[in-house]
């Protein structure tokens, strides 16, 4: 009988156990995080300084200003400043009195929605974006690209979203 010594098979080395583990995890993280990419639309990009209300004031018919119930009272939005509709996302701000703007609160970096309005700066808590809600432009990255603008008709005291 020959003696032959038994070696151990050679597996994959620790540092490539680690360095897949990462990868997969990666992937993972990426995917979870991405963003879709939705075809252009020029009605919809309107970029900062978007968002105006048409102020229907007092049109006889019922549909005058209609898109809905009444969002809020003009009254509800501090001048300089919003208010955030959360079942809605959005927010809508006076940037100078009787002069109402709609914003979307879904950030545009990685569309975390958006609950947290000071001033006039509403901030993504996913990244730390912030926005100005009184034009929807970026104040602080990472996002780079503004608020998607919302419609909004006043209509008497009455906002309603278009």
């Amino acid at each position: 009988m020959t003696s032959e010594s038994v070696q151990p098979m050679s597996g994959p080395s620790r540092r490539a156990v680690v360095a897949a583990a990462g990868a997969a995890g990666l992937t993972v993280a990426l995917t979870a995080c991405g963003s879709e990419d939705k075809a252009s639309d020029p009605a919809t990009e309107q970029g900062a300084g978007g968002g105006g209300a048409t102020n229907e004031g007092g049109g006889s018919s019922p549909e005058a200003g209609a898109g809905g119930p009444a969002l809020a009272k003009t009254a509800d939005i501090p001048e300089g400043s919003g208010k955030i509709f959360k079942d809605e996302k959005v927010v809508v701000s006076q940037p100078a009195a009787g002069d109402y703007k709609a914003f979307s609160t879904i950030c545009t970096h990685q569309n975390c929605p958006m609950v947290d309005l000071k001033d006039d700066i509403i901030s993504c808590t996913c990244h730390g974006s912030q926005f100005s809600v009184l034009d929807g432009s970026v104040k602080k990255g990472p996002a780079v690209k503004p608020l998607e603008a919302k419609q909004v008709t006043v209509n008497g005291d009455s906002i309603t979203l278009a």
